[in-house]
């Protein structure tokens, strides 16, 4: 700051004039000013040519008002859950149709049971939908950038209708197969956009809440259908009762489609196509606190988008050219493979084959579907506690030791429905301990996994990429639904119960990646994020927490949670403390009988490693 009376007084002297500084002005905030200048000479990009081909989008005048910026942003997480329940619901419609004689017959995959080509038809009709999520996902990402997110999801939208309508009047499998792609790119769009709007629009007061609200609807969509299914196979007519559930996606797909078109747009968004005074109206209608500070953080936000806005396209960020660009594919591998992670741990094979897994442990098919559909609706509530474990325990401990508990029950599964197959007095019981572990293994699941994949990236992934940072979370999903909804068919066949134990392993094989390649960001802001993806140097986060620690950054213990008292020090510019064991430990570790201590070690490394 001191530089810039220097250049003035050179200045002068150069020009040999005694020019008397105009009375009020700081030559010191001249360097604020010029910043503040720059933001409001923005360049801003034109609106994309195509744009006006595509319907729907954000209208000042039709936007809906409500009295209170607090019941805008109830208004906006209701609207939002009930999006992603009918992602819940889309996922989780096939359930029951599967195993319908009817819709067997009419696709002519009947019978399932010893024939490999209609247990390979089976399993191709319910992945190739996640080939169009895949593809919508990735196509949301990049529109919803050009032209705004209600537009994208309006887009998604349409797509999903036309899926459900070919779903719903399917008379083969080829139709069937096509159907489910295009209802498969509609949801992937949905997906993709509808996360990103509600966290750009609502404030984040009651963030954790909303998480909550969030996923119960998800579940809650996905015990819907189930149910749904399960009545309508009490009707004789056989034909309806897959037809229907089916048919019903429509109605929330004409809620999301017409409804989000009443909802404000993302204020970032206007503001990077220079729509100043409809992002400051947006922020007025959505916050109860002055808007000018997040205006202008928006604004900074904007400016380094447009700066690095050759960084931004989905080539880029695989394909890196330039240290910045890498560090975006760092994040881009993290929330790609903690998707697909979340998938091999087995929740889809639990929730879309469950009737199977309680036939095999010895039910007969409606106690089956009854245990299936009361399974689902353990699960939606077992998501509150999500909001617990995610915040209090952090993400690395919370992921660790969720898959120490899945691990634990499937084994333990595996080896009764062994016994449950067998027939005898004690196959009953057997078959008891099976449903039992399924449902304490879908709560845990709840509990720990089914959060995190999806609030991760939000967490990771800077603003000027967070949209295509979405995509690429559900890019992983797809892939990881695609593989175990295509082979889930296969190994209940060939191996029956060794499902559950290959499940076992693939929990146990999830563990070292969480621990090792995942940062803790419980308790961190994106800023701190930047600052781990751009000094920690190495994908092993115990050697880029050193890395950090050696350039003399306060906040390097990567492996943990960061306390609020730690947050103080930091904003007081008191360094926290570098020191892996602090001398009070060391003194108690001394003071361990020789019994005590291989606990008391295990427990201290456990912490240092921010899995206790």
């Amino acid at each position: 700051m001191a530089a810039v009376p220097n250049e003035k007084m050179e200045s002068k002297t150069s020009s040999d004039t005694d020019e008397i500084p105009e009375k009020g002005v700081n030559p010191a905030s001249d360097e604020k000013l010029k910043e503040e200048d720059s933001y409001e000479n923005l360049s801003y990009p034109p609106a994309w040519k195509f744009e006006k081909w595509f319907v729907g989008g954000y209208s000042q005048g039709r936007m809906i008002k409500f009295k209170s910026p607090k019941t805008m942003y109830k208004a906006i997480n209701l609207f939002a859950g009930i999006a992603i329940m009918f992602y819940g619901y889309d996922q989780g419609v096939m359930s029951q149709v599967n195993l319908n004689p009817h819709y067997q017959e009419l696709m002519k995959i009947h019978p399932i049971e010893g024939n490999s080509r209609n247990v390979a038809a089976l399993g191709g009709i319910v992945s190739v939908y996640y080939g169009g999520t895949l593809i919508g996902a990735l196509v949301a990402g990049s529109l919803a950038d050009r032209m705004g997110r209600i537009k994208a999801v309006v887009f998604g939208c349409l797509w999903a209708l036309l899926g459900a309508v070919l779903q719903a009047s399917a008379y083969n499998i080829a139709w069937m197969c096509c159907a489910r792609v295009i209802s498969g790119v509609g949801v992937g769009a949905i997906d993709c956009v509808v996360p990103v709007w509600s966290a750009e629009v609502s404030s984040h007061q009651a963030r954790g809440a909303f998480l909550a609200i969030e996923f119960f609807m998800n579940i809650g969509g996905l015990a819907l259908a189930y149910w749904i299914e399960y009545f309508a196979y009490l009707d004789p007519n056989h034909e309806m009762a897959w037809r229907t559930p089916l048919a019903l996606q429509i109605i929330f797909i004409f809620i999301i489609g017409i409804g989000i078109n009443f909802f404000p747009e993302s204020p970032r968004w206007l503001m990077k196509m220079g729509r100043e005074e409809e992002a400051r109206n947006v922020l007025k209608a959505t916050r109860d606190t002055d808007v000018e500070y997040e205006l202008k953080g928006i604004k900074k936000v904007v400016k380094y988008e447009l700066e690095t806005s050759g960084a931004n396209h989905y080539a880029a960020m695989l394909f890196p050219k330039d240290r910045y660009s890498k560090q975006l594919r760092w994040r881009v591998v993290l929330a790609v493979w903690l998707q697909i992670m979340q998938e091999l741990v087995g929740i889809g094979v639990i929730t879309v084959y469950a009737v199977d897994l309680f036939q095999d442990a010895g039910f007969d098919l409606t106690l089956s579907k009854l245990l299936a559909g009361f399974n689902n609706i353990s699960y939606m509530f077992s998501v509150i506690f999500a909001v617990i474990t995610l915040d209090r325990y952090g993400r690395r401990s919370t992921m660790v030791w969720g898959a120490v508990a899945m691990a634990l029950e499937l084994l333990i599964a595996g080896i009764l429905d062994k016994y449950a197959q067998i027939k005898g007095p004690n196959q009953r019981s057997f078959g008891a301990g099976v449903a039992t572990l399924t449902f304490l293994y879908t709560a845990t699941f709840g509990a720990t996994w089914l959060t995190t994949p999806w609030l991760y990236p939000t967490e990771i992934f800077p603003l000027n990429v967070r949209a295509k940072g979405g995509a690429w979370s559900v890019v992983g999903w797809s892939i990881g639904n695609g593989i175990i909804t295509m082979i889930t068919p296969f190994l209940f066949q060939a191996i029956s119960y060794g499902t559950l134990l290959l499940l076992f392993g693939l929990n146990i094989f999830c563990i070292p990646f969480i621990i090792l390649i995942y940062p803790e960001t419980a308790g961190r802001s994106l800023e701190q994020m930047d600052t781990f993806f751009e000094h920690g140097g190495s994908w092993n986060v115990f050697t880029a927490s050193q890395n950090i620690r050696d350039k003399g950054i306060d906040d390097w213990r990567w492996m943990k949670k960061m306390k609020p008292e730690e947050h103080v020090e930091l904003e007081e510019g008191r360094r926290m403390s570098t020191a892996v064991r602090s001398p009070e430990e060391d003194e108690k570790d001394a003071r361990m009988s020789w019994k005590k201590r291989p606990v008391y070690t295990f427990r201290r490394k456990g912490s240092n490693a921010g899995i206790m």
